[in-house]
């Protein structure tokens, strides 16, 4: 079981170093092409970070779950783990430097990525407590084939409903009558309600690759490959008619994301359980408290970005004074700072490792 735990927790770990690389560039302005997202349609490397987050939050359901009764008991820690990263989002999304540290209500964001993460996690539990593999499928059926018929079918304000970025997008239009001034930009947010319910099914996909490494099946790897290129052929199928995008969490983006979180699972797992080879000690480090270093990373860089040193932030100023050279183009200067970010990271969570500290949220 231990084993299976590892190829989990560095896959969780790699997510977690990927979102933090993503998240803190030095500027920008300057960013290459793979560490940006998509435009609207289409993916990037970048846009498949958040969903593998939430395929491993569903895989990791089953090692913490797959033992536990459907009681009050255990729909009160569910409920407590869901409200502290709900509550931890929202204190992002708030937190300023001036007293009393809270932003103007109408300027708090409402929606974010802890905050999905925190209501997937409940409701993937849920689910996964209350329904058998058959049952769990039919549930993510109906979300996707569910969200593609409101999205693709449902008119806005009596004007045919579109996937593009404009007011007649069922998804957009709903998180611009509900949050009003609270979303992450004017006329949508990337985490909005409509979204999140196809956002869920991110997360029983990994239930049910959870389900394959606590099986007695034999060559899981195998198996998760497959499942991994099946769910990359359905992705793009549905692409044709429902187009591959993150911002709106399309059906066809769960596929296709889900699809490379299998292939690149299946791969850890041949690589660790299977041939037995050392590899990812530091992402398995990092997997250890993920949230606890997304936080902190958001929070920090957050922080940096507020305190002023001069006409910049203390931020800009560490970027312009350590990372900005002639001999470097500015994309290079970018990525260096992040991933000396990383590296900070990265040793807080050996260090937290190495002393056995274990924070969970």
């Amino acid at each position: 079981m231990k084993d299976r735990i590892l190829s989990v927790d560095i896959f969780r770990g790699m997510t977690i170093v990927l979102m933090i690389l993503v998240n803190t560039p030095g500027t920008w302005r300057a960013v290459y092409g793979p560490l940006k997202h998509a435009q609207w349609h289409g993916y990037t490397p970048t846009d498949l970070v958040f969903p593998f987050f939430l395929f491993i939050v569903g895989t990791s359901i089953v090692f913490a779950y797959k033992n536990k009764k459907a009681t009050a008991e255990t729909y009160k820690k569910i409920s407590i783990r869901a409200l502290k990263l709900i509550a931890l989002g929202l204190f992002l999304g708030a937190f300023t430097l001036n007293f009393p540290f809270i932003k103007d209500f109408a300027d708090i964001r409402f929606p974010g990525v802890l905050q999905r993460i925190g209501v997937v996690f409940f409701f993937a539990s849920i689910l996964f407590l209350n329904l058998n593999w058959k049952s769990l499928i039919g549930v993510a059926i109906i979300l996707l084939v569910g969200y593609w018929l409101l999205m693709g079918y449902v008119p806005v304000n009596g004007v045919e409903s579109t996937f593009e970025r404009a007011p007649n997008n069922l998804a957009n239009y709903v998180d611009v009558q509900v949050f009003g001034t609270h979303n992450y930009k004017e006329d949508y947010d990337p985490e909005g309600l409509l979204s999140t319910l196809p956002s869920i099914v991110s997360s029983l996909l990994g239930i049910f690759t959870g389900l394959i490494l606590t099986s007695k099946q034999e060559k899981k790897a195998t198996i998760l490959f497959g499942l991994g290129g099946a769910f990359l052929i359905i992705g793009y199928l549905w692409d044709l008619v429902f187009p591959i995008n993150k911002a709106l969490w399309t059906s066809s983006f769960v596929m296709v994301t889900a699809g490379w979180a299998n292939l690149i699972l299946a791969l850890i797992y041949y690589l660790t359980d299977v041939k037995k080879i050392q590899f990812g000690t530091i992402f398995r480090y990092a997997g250890a408290n993920a949230i606890v270093l997304y936080f902190l990373s958001s929070f920090i860089s957050k922080l940096l970005g507020m305190i002023k040193m001069g006409e910049t932030s203390l931020h800009g100023w560490l970027f312009q004074t350590i990372y900005v050279h002639d001999f470097m183009s500015l994309q290079m200067s970018s990525l260096l700072y992040g991933l000396t970010v990383v590296a900070f990271y990265c040793l807080l969570a050996y260090v937290l490792y190495q002393k056995k500290i274990f924070i969970k949220v």
